[in-house]
């Protein structure tokens, strides 16, 4: 691009976004990446300040990260789950956003039988049935395939969980469909073996999560946007490819999707795919523990991983094939660290871009792209933030001074 063009592509960044019922006052996005700012299944004042900080550096549309639509969809014990009593609370986040000048989504999902944090004393929901390997740590040994009456009352929940969203005052729901959870189980032939109609191709795989996307538009699309987070490929050998997503891109914009956002990678089998480098063992050692169990499983999972070195725009490749495919908005996420590469995803017809890390460091990274565009991110993709989300005091940049641990313990009441 010449120096003209460029600047053209970045001023577009800026300029207000259209998504179903409400228009975003930028096409910058944080990424839902798990805070651990929650207690008890309820938001704390460390969440709000969180994402007041973020809609005040400039974000359009910050995510709040791992709403689980039931309290047996969580992962980890503390986790935000979508309770009646969560609503109020919820509506604390939400308003201080709104206060700020931003928009804000919630991340709803299920964990499906990826549930690394607790034991659950039941076989857990997934798309096959046998040995849970996600789940050895905690004693969920064992997973059971859904049948149609379990499709039927998880659709119930993700619709129900989308109303109290709705009503604790987000704009939009992220419905996830990413990273192994419960609807990448039946997206990814890692985990879908089935020989139903819900297995098989690709077009199968994706049945049973179209739908859930079908069933929440219908139920708050005329209030709130509804984006789905997809997987761009799994990063294994075994898993989804590209040609994967795009079948399920093209079937979720069918399904009415406001726009879908392109991550990859799934939490257990290819970390390194998901964050285009390598797990800090270091970090994470030193906040679990080295001689935990969950400290000594990722150290054994660490060594098998490849070697990744960090690039910018590192699923550039594999969304470009997405964006030539559907028409429906889409959201480039993976290694933004520049305005050059804002410029970039504007000027290859990308409508947002999706941040994570590098907000975590500059929370204001938004305006200072607008005042000093010459200026590239300062995060330095150490990944110890990613360690950081199992801290007591939740995750932050270690750059930066640590988060207050008293804050963490307090539930929202009150702006």
């Amino acid at each position: 691009m010449s120096p003209e063009e460029q600047k053209l592509a970045l001023d577009l960044a800026y300029q207000p976004l259209d998504l179903g019922p409400i228009t975003l006052p930028n096409r910058f996005i944080k990424a839902g990446a798990n805070e651990n700012m929650a207690l008890r299944g309820l938001p704390t004042k460390a969440l709000v300040k969180h994402h007041e900080e973020l809609a005040r550096g400039g974000v359009g549309l910050t995510t709040v990260a791992y709403l689980s639509v039931t309290r047996d969809g969580r992962t980890l014990p503390d986790q935000l789950w979508l309770s009646e009593e969560a609503v109020p609370a919820l509506r604390v986040v939400t308003e201080a956003v709104h206060a700020a000048g931003g928009k804000i989504s919630a991340q709803i999902t299920h964990g499906g039988s990826f549930v690394t944090g607790i034991f659950q004393p039941r076989r857990l929901l997934s798309s096959m049935s046998g040995l849970n390997a996600a789940g050895l740590l905690r004693g969920n040994l064992f997973r059971r395939a859904m049948n149609e009456q379990d499709m039927d009352q998880m659709v119930g929940h993700f619709v129900a969980g989308a109303i109290k969203c709705m009503e604790a005052g987000f704009d939009a729901v992220e419905i996830h469909m990413g990273h192994g959870y419960l609807l990448n189980q039946f997206l990814s032939p890692m985990d879908n073996q089935r020989t139903d109609e819900y297995g098989g191709s690709a077009e199968n795989r994706a049945r049973f999560p179209v739908r859930v996307l079908h069933e929440v538009k219908s139920a708050v699309g005329h209030r709130m946007a509804v984006l789905a987070k997809i997987n761009v490929a799994d990063g294994r050998r075994s898993g989804a490819t590209v040609e994967d997503a795009i079948v399920t891109a093209k079937l979720l914009e069918e399904a009415g999707a406001d726009m879908l956002v392109l991550s990859g990678g799934r939490n257990v089998e290819s970390g390194w795919f998901m964050f285009g480098s390598n797990m800090n063992l270091e970090a994470m050692q030193r906040v679990l523990g080295r001689w935990s169990l969950s400290g000594m499983a990722i150290g054994a999972t660490a060594k098998t991983a490849p070697k990744i070195t960090f690039k910018e725009l590192y699923f550039w490749e594999y969304s470009k094939q997405i964006r030539a495919a559907v028409t429906v908005p889409l959201a480039y996420l993976g290694g933004v660290k520049s305005a050059d590469n804002v410029a970039s995803c504007m000027a290859e017809g990308f409508e947002a871009v999706v941040i994570a890390r590098a907000l975590l460091r500059e929370p204001d990274l938004v305006a200072k792209w607008r005042n000093r565009p010459e200026e590239a991110s300062l995060c330095d993709n150490c990944n110890s933030c990613i360690a950081y989300i199992y801290h007591p005091a939740g995750t932050w940049c270690i750059h930066r001074p640590p988060n207050s641990l008293e804050d963490n313990q307090m539930i929202a009441t009150s702006l």
